[in-house]
C-alpha cells in the first residue's frame, strides 16, 4: 500500500512538473480592471509566470477549502468534546459509587461481589 501512495504521489508530483514547465510565460496580474483604476487612479499590478498563477489558485482553492469545512464541522467538534466530559464524570461517578459500595469490606469479597453483580446483569 506504502508502494501504491508512493508511486501515486510521484506522479502526481511528475504531472505538476511537465505542466510548470509547460506554462513558464509571464502574465499580469492587475488588481482592479482599467475603468476603474483610471477612476481610482490607482492600480497594481504584477508580474508572474503562468503556472505560480495556476498552482496559486489551486492551493489558495484548497485551503478555502478546509478552513470552510472546519467551521462547518465545528458543531460536531464541540459535540463531541461535551459527551467525553460527559463519559468521564460518570466513569467518576461509577469508581466513587463502587468504592462506597465496598467501603469496610475485604478486597477479595468486594472482587467476587463485583463478578457476581456483573454476571447477573
Amino acid at each position: 500500500m506504502r508502494y501504491i501512495r508512493y508511486v501515486l504521489v510521484g506522479s502526481i508530483v511528475a504531472a505538476l512538473v511537465v505542466v510548470a514547465m509547460a506554462n513558464r510565460g509571464f502574465v499580469t496580474l492587475t488588481v482592479l480592471p482599467e475603468p476603474l483604476a483610471n477612476l481610482a487612479n490607482w492600480n497594481f499590478s504584477i508580474d508572474l509566470p503562468l503556472f505560480i498563477v495556476a498552482l496559486g489558485g489551486v492551493a489558495v482553492g484548497l485551503l478555502l477549502g478546509y478552513l470552510l469545512e472546519w467551521i462547518r464541522e465545528s458543531k460536531h467538534r464541540s459535540e463531541v468534546s461535551k459527551r467525553q466530559r460527559q463519559v468521564k464524570q460518570l466513569h467518576r461517578e461509577v469508581s466513587q459509587l463502587k468504592a462506597e459500595k465496598n467501603k469496610g469490606k475485604d478486597d477479595v469479597l468486594a472482587i467476587l461481589d463485583e463478578a457476581a453483580t456483573r454476571k447477573a446483569s
